[in-house]
């Protein structure tokens, strides 16, 4: 049975792909490295943005594993232009999923792109990957797999968060796993 744990990176200071870690989110990504600990994980995939590699770099040191870049695994952007109802527009995008915003990306487009990281993962040798991502992204993934995954799932989503998804017998389940 192939696992992925479904990983969102930790408290950040910002949206940008070079946003750090918080104080809080530095201790955040020790408390991840503390809680894969006793797992076997074979790779680490993460998205190239900071926040990212920062939330998973304390346990690809004590596994030493080296951290796989794959930018298909950035946040989605929802538009480039500022848009002060945002919350409300990215509602709708959950419904309809192929609306775009000035500059930006669809839930649909956004959705097949981090599927097939785990479409590629899934069909590998390796049977324990950890990918790391942004909210917005691991929401689309997860409604993927159980459509009704929405907009109200993605709200109570934390910093970090972690799913383990399970690929058995080409049907995939999830789980919330993160305390």
């Amino acid at each position: 049975m192939k696992k992925i744990y479904v990983i969102r990176h930790c408290e950040a200071d910002g949206q940008p792909p070079e946003s750090k870690l918080t104080v809080n989110g530095l201790k955040q990504a020790l408390e991840l490295s503390e809680f894969f600990s006793e797992m076997k994980i074979d790779r680490i995939i993460s998205s190239p943005y900071k926040r990212a590699i920062d939330s998973i770099d304390p346990l690809a040191k004590r596994l030493n594993i080296e951290i796989e870049l794959d930018r298909k695994l950035t946040e989605r952007i929802l538009s480039t232009r500022n848009l002060p109802d945002w919350l409300e527009k990215l509602r709708t995008t959950f419904n309809i999923m192929e609306l775009k915003f000035e500059g930006g990306e669809c839930s649909q487009a956004a959705m097949e792109r981090i599927v097939e990281v785990a479409e590629e993962i899934f069909n590998g040798e390796k049977e324990n990957t950890i990918i790391v991502t942004h909210g917005n992204l691991m929401s689309l993934l997860l409604k993927y797999y159980k459509n009704d995954f929405g907009f109200d799932d993605w709200k109570k989503l934390s910093n970090p968060d972690v799913f383990l998804l399970r690929n058995e017998n080409n049907e995939v389940t999830f789980e919330r796993v993160w305390k």
